[in-house]
């Protein structure tokens, strides 16, 4: 065994690898719970999310995180679903990551059921220090912004501008945080790292030379049955993307039917001869009808005139006297 490595180191070594191992495999049961819709958390805390499940310490840490802490992850039964599933994928990460390290860092023989055995010994500590570390980084941050609000309330600092002001208090109590954040994960890996070692120990020394421990790293990076661990992944495959696609148009946006907007039907195409001949014949039916308009107004007025003449012809007849009778003769004197 190496026994100059540090429980950091060791904690680290085993840890960070793991961690980048199962990530893939728990997001994508993270984005197909999202289409179901049975998984909901806020944008502010999807880094915590991201964090506590993709790491192998938090599966006992959550509960206690969300229940005792009072502090709200998410929502939805898919949550609680998501860490039952994480369980296997960790083990299976750790003893990947677990062998190889043993192997190569180590100079140790993996023992059976390591992936296992380093699982609950990881889940342990979590269970014990991330509350802590959640508890101890959210009261760092919540001091490191109150006082930083409250040196730019004193009179010397009120002149800097609202945007560089922004920006200097974002950038001190960031700083601060951070650092305590750094310095809280090395103390949790120096812990795994410790409680590993036991492990490490109980472990014996390999018979191969170095040119044994390559030729088994590079069988243990190939199955035994190569068919059919490629089927099962194509399989596993296509039966999440099928999941996927089929509950995605549930939780895709759409207008409401309020808010639809109208049908615009696309222009035909123009074609000059077509247009040519329609406008002719557009012209040539204009013209007919105001020839028509034409005719009918000049009998419309003809018709006046012969009206206004009879008019006249009345008139003067009424007016002409009348032919008067004579007057009968007087009677003749006696």
């Amino acid at each position: 065994m190496n026994d100059q490595i540090s429980p950091t180191k060791l904690g680290f070594g085993i840890l960070w690898p793991a961690f980048w191992t199962g990530l893939p495999i728990k997001l994508a049961f993270a984005v197909l719970f999202l289409a179901f819709g049975i998984v909901h958390f806020e944008t502010r805390i999807a880094l915590a999310f991201l964090v506590l499940l993709a790491s192998p310490v938090t599966v006992f840490a959550l509960p206690t995180i969300t229940m005792g802490l009072d502090s709200h992850i998410g929502e939805g039964a898919g949550i609680a679903l998501l860490f039952l599933l994480a369980i296997p994928i960790d083990i299976w990460a750790l003893g990947v990551v677990g062998r190889t390290f043993f192997l190569e860092r180590l100079g140790r023989e993996p023992q059976d059921g390591l992936g296992l055995t380093l699982w609950w010994k990881c889940a342990l500590v979590g269970a014990i220090f991330v509350p802590i570390l959640w508890v101890a980084e959210s009261a760092t941050t919540e001091g490191a912004i109150s006082a930083v609000h409250s040196m730019f309330e004193s009179d010397s600092l009120k002149g800097i501008p609202v945007s560089e002001r922004i920006s200097i208090e974002l950038t001190l109590w960031g700083t601060v945080a951070t650092g305590a954040l750094v310095l809280l994960l090395v103390i949790g890996f120096s812990l795994v790292g410790r409680v590993i070692r036991g492990t490490v120990k109980a472990a014996g020394h390999p018979s191969e030379n170095y040119q044994g421990l390559i030729t088994r790293w590079d069988l243990m990076r190939v199955p035994e049955d190569q068919g059919l661990m490629l089927t099962a992944l194509s399989g596993v495959a296509v039966v999440l993307s099928l999941l996927f696609w089929s509950s995605l148009p549930v939780s895709t946006p759409h207008p409401h039917d309020c808010c639809k907007k109208a049908e615009v039907k696309s222009a035909p195409a123009f074609k000059p001869l077509e247009t040519l001949n329609k406008d002719e014949k557009m012209i040539a039916q204009l013209a007919a009808k105001v020839e028509l308009l034409v005719e009918q107004q000049a009998e419309a007025e003809l018709g006046k005139e012969q009206s206004k003449e009879k008019g006249k012809v009345g008139k003067e007849a009424v007016k002409a006297p009348e032919a008067t009778e004579p007057a009968p003769p007087a009677a003749m004197k006696p």
